[in-house]
């Protein structure tokens, strides 16, 4: 595969200056060839074994009734004459061909060639388009429409084989399309590469001539004009000179005109248009057919302005054929036709050349001549002045017309393509700017990897058809989603190999395309008759391929056609690749977000659960939830939000949400934990001097813990929106909960409250996504989560989606993170509390009672761990601590043992030495449990143990 901009292939010429020998030898025996020969030429052979051409054909059409005079002809001439002169005493062979191949004049640099080359060679007639001749010069450069070198064996034909030439296509300046082919040919051993800049100056000398041509047409046509204005009859109207225009209408208000005058020549019909100026006023643009002396057929039209006096008659031109900076695309005329000093108000308001049925206009409008109503009624009117706006042919106006609307699409194009950053609507984009105006149909091929957001690696092997547009929906294109094999001839694999738009003017002779798979093609062709197949190519990677198909218009799609698809798609393709981009950083930025919230809910019978992540259409932002078991059957639910977007966010999401975590774990209330959460949140910005990782101040987060055994909810939030609860009977409420400021200001306090959750109850928390758009108020969208948490029967799950389908926006511009718990209660036959005095005389009293509600609990085989547990637990509380002691049992998935006494002095494990006769208790403890661990009171501390209830 070849990216733009470079050479696909080497040149293939070979050390003894043959060129490809070997290379053509296998191609014509059937096997493959891959390198060593220039894509372009590899190419045409392609085309011409699809022809069913042979090389050693020798005859090729002649026409003898082709026209010695034409346009091409006039031009090139006087160039091929100067070309003669250049290359006098030399072996060159110079010809010029049509549109269709048809060489049309001959010059040779040595005399004798004329004499000595075969008919072929030396007499005008003979047709060297491609699909006859073969590969060579004038043929490749009609179908490559741009500067060809054939050189020795790269010729298709072995009449062609001691040869070499070079060749350009010649065009119209005006309409950009190819009138002809300038070649140079000569022998294999004379090549010089100086002849590709001769024959560009001399390609560039012809154009210039045929443009020249138009000019002395068009000034043919101003000549005209101005000499029936000086024949008409003087009073019917004031001209206008342009410095007068220039005073009465603004820069914008004269764009106006001449955008109307030009599509008024491009129609080529008498017509009367009222044309609304910006400002408010209305002009009348006149057009009407004229014919100069020589005979060129055009249109001119004049401006006509109701009530307009100036102060100063005007002067008629003294060069009316002197048109300064005449451009090639219309004859913008500086001066008003000649006038002679007016002295009172017209009698009539008929143009010079009216006749009756024609359009007149007067001051009161446009009317035609002999209509109903007129009369000769010469009543008082203001004076209405005419002045001629544009002269031209109307083929001319049409290209002027053309290529307005082209820049009109580039410029629409440019704020219409990549609006979003999403690949398959970019390309969509692309297709839905360009038709119908450019064509009837549009299709792109983006491969897989440019899809996934990842860089092409090899585009020609995975092609998959990603946007069909056009004006009907009925053509048997390939569907959107499937893979699209193209054929080694097919436009669009052309395209990409050599990086260059492709141009098929005619279908049904495009050899190339219809070979790629006929049955498929011959469906087509009955819709379609043209194609461009452009390279979508950015920053050098080749990303697809975009093909535009014309069907309505016959005129088939032109040089100037495939620069505006070229330029469509460039700009295309860039905005596809920042979307690649843009997609690729996010699909990472997801990922590691992803990756850093939780992957399963913990094993846990406190609440039911369920959660939502949904990342923001724009960007990836960081906001996180989590579910943390805590001693005691407690449960903390946490839901956090990062400022900001992108990898720096995620990542600092993932940093608050361990420290958390690790803060929850270590039994701190939530007003504590979101204290040391902002402690770390300001530490880690003062850390951060170069300021990677602004954003991490603003923060938010709310906390809360469930106890099942109480039914009662410890939280606290830190400028997190506050949470939703739903009551068992529907019952919605926000409760009152202290905002608290942001993570990281530091300074201000965090205030907990507790509320009463009776079993059923639902707790929402969410992040500030869910309720806050630029297009809702929060309140409004407060008032519809309430309605739409009032089916308290609905499971979390069920509850989690009714909430994205009612509440959310359909294109959050910022993530959402959703938790939902639904309480339960810890049956009271399942807790067993004691309460004792500090006096080591009652540890064997609730050793027994312990014992005895095990085993009505039926877990016999816990006792025994459970026995030696409470009384460490109770034996340390009664040495270390103060009374009075609590003992409670909790019979949940683990039998879990606590302890708790007024004393604040933390408990601390350790290795004992062989001669303490104490210090083993918590090690004992440790031993025997699953896990154990502190959790501190307003008043005192809890010391608690779980094992399994199977006692291990």
């Amino acid at each position: 595969m070849v990216r733009s901009g470079g050479e696909p292939r080497s040149a293939g010429r070979a050390a003894d200056g043959t060129g490809p020998v070997r290379f053509r030898e296998r191609f014509l025996q059937g096997e493959p060839v891959e390198q060593g020969v220039r894509t372009p030429i590899l190419d045409s052979w392609q085309r011409c074994r699809t022809l069913g051409l042979s090389p050693d054909q020798s005859d090729l059409p002649f026409l003898e009734d082709f026209d010695p005079d034409g346009r091409i002809v006039r031009v090139a001439v006087p160039v091929l004459d100067r070309l003669q002169a250049k290359f006098s005493g030399s072996e060159i062979n110079i010809s010029v061909a049509d549109a269709n191949g048809t060489v049309l004049l001959r010059r040779f640099g040595e005399a004798s060639l004329a004499r000595r080359l075969p008919a072929i060679q030396r007499v005008p007639g003979f047709v060297f388009a491609e699909q006859f001749a073969g590969t060579n010069g004038i043929g490749l450069a009609l179908a490559e429409r741009q500067l060809i070198r054939v050189y020795g064996a790269e010729h298709f034909a072995e009449r062609s084989q001691a040869s070499a030439c070079v060749a350009l296509p010649v065009r119209d300046p005006l309409s950009g399309r190819i009138e002809g082919v300038l070649c140079f040919g000569y022998r294999r051993s004379a090549e010089n590469p100086a002849l590709r800049a001769v024959i560009r100056k001399a390609a560039r000398a012809m154009e210039r001539r045929l443009l020249g041509q138009s000019s002395v047409r068009e000034r043919a046509l101003l000549r005209a004009y101005l000499t029936t204005g000086a024949e008409a009859a003087v009073g019917l109207h004031r001209g206008i000179a342009v410095d007068e225009l220039a005073i009465e209408l603004s820069s914008r208000d004269r764009a106006v005109l001449m955008e109307k005058a030009a599509e008024l020549i491009s129609r080529a019909q008498r017509a009367a248009v009222d044309v609304l100026l910006p400002d408010g006023r209305r002009i009348t643009l006149v057009s009407r057919p004229m014919t100069s002396a020589s005979g060129v057929e055009g249109m001119a039209v004049e401006a006509v302005l109701p009530e307009f006096s100036p102060e100063e008659p005007l002067v008629i031109p003294r060069q009316m054929d002197e048109v300064p900076g005449f451009p090639a695309e219309l004859a913008v005329v500086s001066a008003g036709p000649p006038v002679a000093r007016l002295a009172g108000a017209p009698p009539s308001g008929h143009l010079p050349d009216a006749e009756p049925g024609r359009l007149t206009a007067g001051a009161e409008g446009v009317m035609a001549d002999g209509a109903d109503g007129a009369t000769g009624d010469h009543r008082a009117r203001s004076p209405s002045a005419r002045g001629l706006v544009l002269v031209g042919e109307p083929f001319v106006g049409a290209y002027a017309l053309a290529a307005r609307r082209r820049l009109e699409l580039l410029s629409e194009a440019s704020g219409r393509i990549g609006a979003t950053l999403d690949v398959r609507r970019t390309a969509e984009e692309l297709a839905e700017t360009a038709v119908p105006r450019l064509a009837d149909f549009v299709t792109v091929d983006l491969s897989e990897a440019v899809l996934r957001g990842e860089e092409a690696i090899d585009p020609l092997d995975d092609l998959r058809r990603t946007v069909v547009h056009g004006i009907r929906d009925d053509l048997p294109f390939t569907p959107v989603g499937k893979r699209t094999d193209f054929g080694p001839t097919a436009p669009q694999l052309r395209c990409l190999a050599g990086g260059q738009a492709v141009l098929e003017p005619d279908l049904k002779a495009a050899a190339g395309w219809l070979a790629q798979d006929p049955e498929h093609t011959e469906r087509l062709l009955a819709h379609v008759h043209s194609l461009i197949a452009v390279p979508l190519v950015a920053r050098g990677v080749v990303l697809g391929v975009a093909s535009f198909y014309r069907a309505q218009d016959p005129a088939p799609l032109g040089d100037d056609d495939r620069s505006l698809a070229q330029e469509l798609t460039t700009r295309a393709a860039l905005s596809i690749d920042n979307a690649r981009r843009y997609t690729h950083e996010r699909t990472m930025v997801l990922a590691l977000q992803r990756r850093l919230l939780p992957h399963g809910l913990p094993d846990q019978d406190a609440v039911e659960v369920a959660h939502r992540y949904l990342p923001a259409e724009a960007d990836v932002s960081g906001d996180w939830y989590d579910v943390i078991p805590l001693s005691g059957t407690r449960v903390g639910l946490i839901v956090g939000d990062v400022v900001g977007h992108g990898m720096l966010s995620a990542a600092t999401m993932g940093r608050l949400r361990t420290a958390a975590r690790s803060f929850a774990e270590l039994d701190f209330p939530p007003d504590e934990v979101l204290t040391h959460l902002d402690n770390l949140v300001g530490r880690l910005d003062r850390e951060d001097p170069d300021g990677e990782g602004v954003g991490i101040i603003g923060a938010t987060c709310l906390y809360a813990i469930y106890d099942p055994t109480s039914q009662r909810c410890v939280m606290a939030r830190a400028g997190h929106p506050p949470p939703a609860l739903v009551r068992p009977d529907g019952t919605v409420s926000y409760p009152d909960l202290p905002a608290g400021p942001p993570l990281g200001l530091g300074g201000l306090p965090f205030d907990a409250v507790e509320i009463d959750l009776p079993e059923g109850s639902q707790l929402v928390l969410y992040t500030d996504g869910l309720i806050e758009d630029r297009h809702r108020d929060v309140d409004v969208v407060l008032d519809e989560l309430r309605g739409t948490l009032t089916h308290a029967e609905r499971t979390p799950e069920e509850t989690c989606q009714a909430i994205l389908d009612t509440v959310a926006p359909a294109h959050p511009c910022d993530d959402i993170a959703l938790l939902v718990a639904r309480t339960h209660a810890l049956d009271p036959g399942r807790v067993a509390t004691w309460e004792l005095p500090a006096d080591p005389a009652f540890v064997g009293e609730v050793r027994a009672s312990a014992l005895r509600r095990l085993a009505d609990w039926g877990l016999d085989e816990a006792a025994f761990a459970a026995e030696l547990i409470l009384s460490e637990l109770v034996t340390n509380a009664i040495r270390h601590g103060t009374g009075p002691i609590g003992v409670r049992l909790l019979h949940d998935r683990t039998l879990i043992c606590e302890v708790s006494d007024t004393s604040n002095t933390a408990p601390h494990l350790r290795r004992a030495a062989s001669t303490d006769e104490g210090g083993r208790g918590l090690f004992l403890v440790a031993q025997l449990s699953q896990t154990w661990g502190t959790r501190y009171l307003p008043e005192g501390k809890v010391i608690w143990a779980e094992c399994g209830l199977d006692g291990a």
